[in-house]
């Protein structure tokens, strides 16, 4: 059984890790604000630069005209997949579930005997992805030194993807990150930025009709790469917003663990120092008899 001066360190030093975690909650709250605000004003932006692409891309009268980044190379042989995780840790199941996303998939690419390429955003995804597939990771980015990330932040990254399309490096590219939808909840996504992806358009969409000039295809050429750095930027908002939400859930419940440990070492702190109060008494009574 711990002595009571173990006890007494042990409690102290569980208040200390409280007033962290609970700090951290608090700094985590203050930042979350901005950037769910951020992430949220971004969304119509990413939405609508696909909604225009695919709008365009209908109107391209020659499709073997139309640009690779919009219809592919014609294979499906190789994938390059971007995992997008956290620079810092201490935020729940933040970077495990992207990355828990990202091994899945990879693991069917790898099941129908495809080639796997992957570029790690950020070293804990690195650090979770290096023991098992580490032979596939062709580049790792990691932004430790900035304190926010912007567009040209994804622009580099947009222009490298582009550069290695180019190159037939790869037929379809992949970016995996967690979309915010409250403090709670953050869900892993798996986006395809090339080639571009031709979802369902709306009935409304459909019925309007544009004009376009220059052509569709020259309009394409310089849209394309700049979806591809919106959609990556995009990830980067979303991902802040649910890091933040995901460290002020994971510290607070931290912060209540701690109070519950501190609690129990309390109740025994009391109970072992009662204990050798009467040990005292019992031997100061049995000595008094004996005299």
């Amino acid at each position: 059984m711990p002595s009571l001066d173990d006890l007494r360190k042990r409690i102290a030093s569980v208040k200390s890790t409280q007033k962290i975690t609970k700090a951290m909650k608090m700094v985590a709250a203050a930042k979350l604000r901005k950037a769910q605000e951020m992430a949220e004003k971004g969304r119509p932006y990413s939405d609508k630069m696909e909604v225009i692409i695919q709008n365009l891309s209908k109107a391209i009268n020659d499709p073997s005209n139309a640009p690779k980044l919009l219809v592919g190379t014609g294979g499906d042989k190789s994938h390059l997949c971007v995992v997008m995780t956290a620079d810092r840790g201490l935020c729940g199941g933040f970077n495990t579930n992207i990355v828990k996303l990202a091994k899945n998939y990879f693991k069917k690419i790898l099941k129908d005997s495809k080639n796997l390429k992957i570029i790690t955003v950020g070293s804990k995804g690195f650090d979770q992805l290096k023991r098992d597939y580490g032979k596939f990771i062709v580049k790792k980015i990691n932004f430790k030194d900035k304190k926010k990330l912007t567009f040209q932040d994804a622009e580099s990254i947009g222009n490298e993807l582009v550069k290695l399309f180019k190159n037939n490096e790869f037929d379809k590219c992949i970016i995996f990150f967690n979309k915010f939808k409250n403090v709670m909840t953050q869900i892993p996504q798996a986006q395809q930025v090339i080639p571009a992806k031709k979802d369902e358009i709306q009935k409304e969409e459909k019925d309007l009709s544009y004009e376009f000039e220059p052509e569709e295809d020259e309009i394409l050429e310089d849209l394309l790469p700049k979806n591809i750095s919106t959609q990556i930027y995009k990830g980067f908002l979303e991902n802040s917003a649910s890091e933040q939400g995901s460290r002020m859930t994971a510290m607070d419940n931290a912060t209540r663990n701690a109070g519950d440990l501190v609690e129990k070492l309390t109740i025994n702190y009391n109970r072992s120092r009662q204990a050798a109060i009467t040990k005292e008494l019992i031997e100061i009574i049995s000595g008094a008899e004996s005299l």
